[in-house]
């Protein structure tokens, strides 16, 4: 068994090392390939490349599929399922000293929200989030929209209430008054976004890792802590 063991181990490695020289030689964005694996779908592999970009080949690295990859009889999206487990962050591991951390009822459940004060889709979130209880919510002033964005968020962050400030600019719509401080805390949330892709706003965290890129309503945000709490 040992025997046979390396000789199909030795087989996967020539395999990949036809499928990067292959990719690499034709497609120079290949040159960087982090991960080659089969897919359940015989003859079909995945290549990963930019830590979560997923794309597909052959065997030989002669066809290139970007699309998601359908499990028809388990009804399941592969590819987003990858996307989902790559793209998870170590919850424990977020900064939350450039955080403002709000508290409500027992505050037992943890989520972690990164929000532009001028995205509309993040005003929607928040009046939704109001239903929430029982909950902590660690939130990422994430100012990317305009220098307007980044205006309103150093007021806020300087505000001595920031949580006020948040809540009655963006569910009470009462601009967030002159404040100034150490507002450093900002920069670091942006360089933060680069390194986790966050790319729009809302971005949403909860603590068994996963994301959710865009405003959701409060029955798919408790649906999503029951989720997070079974798997921790």
């Amino acid at each position: 068994m040992a025997c046979a063991f390396a000789g199909a181990s030795s087989g996967a490695l020539a395999q990949e090392a036809t499928i990067r020289k292959n990719l690499a030689e034709r497609l120079p964005v290949f040159s960087k390939i982090e991960e080659v694996s089969k897919t359940p779908m015989n003859g079909l592999y995945e290549v990963r490349v930019n830590e979560s970009d997923i794309f597909y080949t052959d065997a030989e690295g002669n066809f290139l599929i970007q699309g998601n990859l359908i499990d028809v009889r388990a009804k399941r999206n592969l590819t987003e399922e990858r996307i989902e487990k790559l793209s998870a962050i170590d919850f424990d591991a977020l900064p939350v000293k450039d955080a403002f951390t709000i508290v409500r009822g027992n505050g037992k459940r943890k989520m972690a929200v990164f929000e532009d004060p001028n995205c509309g889709y993040c005003k929607r979130f928040e009046r939704d989030l109001q239903k929430i209880n029982d909950v902590t919510i660690h939130l990422f002033l994430l100012p990317i929209l305009s220098a307007d964005s980044t205006e309103k968020s150093k007021n806020i962050w300087c505000a001595k209430d920031k949580q006020k400030a948040w809540s009655d600019w963006m569910v009470r719509d009462q601009t967030p008054p002159k404040a100034s401080c150490d507002a450093t805390a900002l920069d670091r949330n942006i360089e933060m976004a680069r390194k986790y892709k966050i790319t729009g706003t809302p971005t949403i965290f909860f603590a068994n890792g996963s994301r959710v890129p865009g405003a959701i309503n409060a029955q798919e945000v408790e649906k999503l802590l029951a989720t997070s709490a079974k798997a921790q």
